[in-house]
């Protein structure tokens, strides 16, 4: 079925994908770091190696994966990521569509490959995401700004850690660390004029706000 609204290259949208009947897809902190590697492989270029095979060839050649990874870069990216986080049920991305189509084979790449590893591990069958992600574009600086905001919020309103900091599985950390990881996900340079202390201080100001306004949401639906 395709979408009523095509993605447009070069616009930015809110990416959202939901687990079916809000099952823990995320069980351990290895399921949450394979999810990330997925997300991180499939964003990199095209014509690369099965997900599972390229893990054996880095092993094979003495790397790690970020920097096998990095030498098979090409300059066929799909999508930019600017923020991710990742949640027991859902993730969260702010994507960037870098080519036609770049956003859709890139969001089928990245569930297919997780659904059928989780599956075979979980010796299950069926589908593993509620339907398709679901998108939002983002028109304006400051829309983008504070969805950066609720993305690296969302462990904090949901009450799984107190800082956003704590939670290991999303971009918070690229945003506010001053010197930089040597394989950074995200691709945000020239978006935001704000330094990591800004950011910071930007993101936790909102953190009981976001987390009270979540409970008004919760009882209204119940």
């Amino acid at each position: 079925m395709r979408r009523k609204e095509k993605l447009v290259t070069g616009n930015i949208y809110h990416v959202l994908n939901k687990s079916i009947a809000g099952y823990n897809i995320f069980p351990s902190d290895e399921h949450y770091e394979n999810i990330i590697q997925i997300i991180r492989f499939f964003s990199v270029g095209e014509e690369l190696p099965r997900f599972s095979r390229f893990i054996s060839q880095a092993r094979n050649q003495g790397k790690s994966f970020e920097e096998y990874l990095d030498e098979q870069t090409n300059s066929r990216r799909p999508v930019d990521i600017i923020a991710y986080c990742i949640m027991p049920t859902h993730f969260h991305l702010l994507l960037r569509q870098v080519k036609d189509n770049g956003i859709s084979n890139f969001m089928g790449n990245v569930s297919g490959s997780y659904a059928r590893g989780f599956n075979a591990w979980q010796k299950r069958k069926g589908f593993l995401w509620e339907g398709r992600f679901k998108n939002v574009p983002v028109t304006k600086d400051e829309q983008l700004l504070h969805l950066t905001r609720y993305i690296h919020l969302n462990p904090v309103t949901a009450g799984i850690v107190e800082k956003p900091e704590q939670w290991k599985y999303s971009s918070y950390k690229e945003y506010v660390e001053v010197k930089k990881g040597k394989y950074p996900i995200c691709k945000y340079d020239g978006l935001f004029d704000m330094s990591p202390h800004e950011y910071r201080k930007f993101v936790e100001d909102q953190k009981d706000y976001q987390r009270e306004l979540a409970k008004i949401k919760k009882i209204a639906l119940e």
